[in-house]
């Protein structure tokens, strides 16, 4: 498939992956060390252990199989039909060209697929992170919650969410 200018596809994350991962979101100049160590974390989880049902990982590759981003998913414990998107990520080499929104497209319809109705994100309000805050509003996610200084002082936690499918009540809309 061809995403703007990248031609890629998506597929599950395998152990060759990991390095490739890993210098991605080092790449971005975003996260913290701490960060990228609790990523890989998850990575390792999820390719040792491919029994476990708390989340997938899928990455988006080049012609090459070259790792241009990734993301991953899942359910939210104890709640009905809600997933959590804990990391979605793409190569600074491969921004703006569609391979964000294809992943998170991918992402939306394997969540839909597994019955999911809402998908929940979380960032930070820091300056450093108004492109990924953009990019969710610019997806169809709305902008559910801020938590003050949840990160550190001054560092607040902005919380997106969007629902894929209408319930019968009316009573999911976000703030109401």
């Amino acid at each position: 498939m061809t995403y703007g200018l990248v031609e890629m596809h998506i597929r599950r994350s395998r152990h060759e992956d990991k390095e490739p991962i890993g210098a991605m979101l080092a790449a971005t100049d975003v996260f913290r060390p701490e960060e990228i160590e609790v990523a890989l974390e998850l990575v390792d989880v999820f390719l040792d252990k491919p029994n476990q049902k708390d989340y997938d990982m899928y990455s988006a590759v080049g012609d090459a199989d070259e790792v241009l981003g990734y993301l991953c998913v899942g359910p939210t414990p104890v709640t009905a039909g809600t997933y959590d998107l804990y990391w979605i990520a793409v190569h600074p080499s491969a921004q703006r060209h569609g391979v964000g929104k294809a992943l998170l497209e991918f992402c939306e319809e394997l969540v839909r697929l597994q019955g999911g109705r809402l998908i929940v994100a979380e960032t930070s309000s820091q300056p450093k992170y108004l492109k990924t805050r953009t990019f969710y509003l610019h997806n169809g996610y709305l902008e559910a919650a801020t938590l003050k200084d949840y990160y550190n002082v001054g560092d607040d936690l902005v919380i997106y969410a969007k629902y894929l499918r209408q319930q019968e009540d009316t009573q999911h809309h976000i703030g109401g």
